[in-house]
């Protein structure tokens, strides 16, 4: 028998289970707006065990920097957010690249690549002491109860276990979202047969801003610019191979990253600690269930090819704040987070077909693809039409765009961001 001890009873409006970046990006968009939050995470933010707020990189698009500059967290990213002035995209072996500049598209960047733990650092600085939101950091959901009248769990949190109930339970726990089990919503797995390798690599000659994506017969090479001159390297191998290339020493990784991905960047001099992780496409079969909404990854967790996950997610979770800190309905009402779901199913499902079709596209090894995908690529390089239009993809690939990307506060009637 447990020996923790029994709290009173929490009620609150919406429960966040994952306090990761897109569950805490939810959390911060839904202060100050009278809705009661709890937010419930297994780890300690700081922590080397939370995934989310590692030393792994992400590629914030202009939606949303959009986003967290309404959630007022902004400028304090910004200080380690290096701006992607242009990007090349090219496949070993081949001829044909692909050029943007942003100053081309008349924007100062594509996007900034900013580490996950300054994000996290922000957030959490947002979050701590805030009105109208209890933190259970870490915290474990129990015992998860769902149905139409309410959601009801307990959370085991320092030695204390609280019975909570919430009239909606977010899921933003993940790719393996214990929420969406518990609310019966199954999930389709395909497995991509790739690892990512992760790592910051130092080279011999400067950015200048240029995002790279190389792609190659075992995975695509993506290759991004930090505020400190470094780069960030994501690194598709084979699954079967990863196992020798994080043996590598740091002499020999190098050696065989400079050969995969060439010279277009420099002489690589020097790598950071590695990390990897395994590169699957998840797609929940439903957005929702009875008092339940699932956001980010839990929704749908994306190869990193085109950095589109996180970017996505977070559109989530500017929507759904949206939607709950407008109505005047009850928040886990079915006919409300179904218009999120709505709103939500075109760029959702856009976002999935682009990076699915490029992994397979670019994966396909059957005779006369590679001189396809050549042609293209040139024949992109020519068209301004073609880059106008990817230079959008950050903004989202259809329904409505959540009004924190757009500049505006999430209450329509607001006075400012967090009025």
């Amino acid at each position: 028998m447990s020996t923790a001890a029994v709290a009173d009873a929490l009620a609150v409006d919406v429960a966040i289970v994952g306090g990761g970046m897109v569950g805490a990006s939810l959390a911060a968009a839904l202060l100050d707006t009278g809705v009661r939050l709890l937010l419930i995470e297994t780890v300690a933010f700081g922590e080397r065990a939370q995934p989310s707020f590692d030393e792994r990189t992400t590629a914030l698009g202009n939606a949303s920097r959009r986003v967290f500059e309404g959630l007022g967290v902004w400028e304090q990213i910004s200080r380690e957010a290096a701006a992607i002035r242009s990007i090349h995209v090219s496949e070993a072996g081949r001829f044909g690249a692909a050029r943007l500049s942003a100053a081309e598209q008349g924007v100062e960047a594509f996007g900034y690549v900013v580490p996950n733990r300054c994000i996290g650092a922000a957030l959490w600085g947002r979050l701590q002491n805030a009105a109208g939101l209890t933190l259970r950091v870490p915290g474990q959901v129990e015992d998860v109860a769902i149905d139409e009248t309410g959601v009801r769990f307990s959370v085991l949190s320092e030695g204390r276990r609280e019975r909570v109930t919430a009239a909606l339970v977010v899921a933003a726990d993940g790719a393996h979202s214990q929420i969406r089990s518990a609310a019966g919503i199954d999930a389709a797995v395909e497995d991509y047969a790739q690892v990512a390798v992760v790592a910051n690599v130092g080279c011999d000659a400067p950015h200048e801003g240029i995002a790279h994506e190389r792609f190659t017969p075992a995975g695509p090479i993506a290759m991004l610019p930090l505020v400190d001159g470094t780069r960030a390297v994501i690194w598709a191998c084979r699954r079967e191979d990863a196992p020798r290339v994080l043996a590598l020493d740091d002499a020999s990784w190098l050696r065989e990253l400079q050969s995969r991905f060439g010279w277009r960047a420099g002489r690589f001099t020097r790598a950071g600690r590695r990390a990897s992780y395994p590169l699957r496409l998840t797609r929940a079969a439903a957005p929702l269930a009875n008092r339940t909404v699932l956001i980010g990854n839990a929704a749908q967790a994306l190869h990193p090819i085109a950095g589109q996950g996180f970017n996505l997610g977070l559109r989530d979770a500017a929507m759904l704040a949206e939607v709950i800190a407008n109505a005047d309905a009850d928040p886990g009402d079915r006919a409300l987070l179904e218009r999120f779901a709505a709103w939500r199913a075109h760029d959702r499902s856009g976002v999935v077909r682009f990076t699915d079709g490029l992994v397979r596209l670019f994966g396909d090894e059957r005779p006369g693809v590679g001189l396809l995908r050549n042609l293209g690529l040139l024949l992109f390089d020519l068209t301004p039409a073609a880059k106008s239009a990817l230079a959008r993809v950050s903004l989202g690939f259809g329904g409505p765009t959540p009004r924190l990307a757009r500049g505006l506060p999430v209450r329509e009637h607001a006075l400012g961001p967090h009025a």
